[in-house]
């Protein structure tokens, strides 16, 4: 089983872009952390980063007979994109939403998700841990 993480615009600067909201973990380390998972529980993880939306909507199309499930944190693309939410809708693989913080404590134009509602999950607030948790939640839903 492989498991497509995507992560969208501004997670490349990880561990140094505001530390006090998105953490000091880096994307690299995150990234070592779900490989790791990823082998406990026997599934094959590829993480992607990119921080154009075109380049995240090709990602997922081109995941379509290829992951069985995918975990993404689409960035600020989450609460604007209809292009994302629809190559989601388009591919019907299960995916897991993450945020490394809480969007619904943050500023008002936060508070909405336009891939919240395909989601198999929203995960939010929990920092770098959030990913292994959303891989571990949809590894576990999909072989139910």
């Amino acid at each position: 089983m492989k498991i497509l993480i995507l992560n969208g615009p501004n997670l490349n600067l990880l561990g140094t872009r505001e530390p006090e909201i998105y953490g000091t973990t880096t994307l690299a380390e995150i990234e070592q952390d779900l490989a790791a998972v990823g082998a406990e529980l026997r599934v094959t993880v590829e993480c992607r980063q990119t921080n154009h939306e075109g380049a995240l909507v090709d990602l997922i199309q081109g995941a379509r007979g290829d992951a069985a499930g995918i975990i993404i944190n689409a960035g600020a693309y989450s609460h604007t994109s209809l292009a994302i939410r629809d190559a989601l809708a388009a591919v019907a693989i299960p995916y897991a939403e993450v945020h490394l913080s809480n969007i619904f404590a943050r500023e008002p134009e936060r508070r909405h998700s336009t891939l919240a509602a395909g989601a198999r999950a929203l995960l939010c607030g929990f920092g770098a841990p959030g990913y292994a948790l959303a891989l571990r939640g949809l590894v576990a839903a999909l072989r139910a």
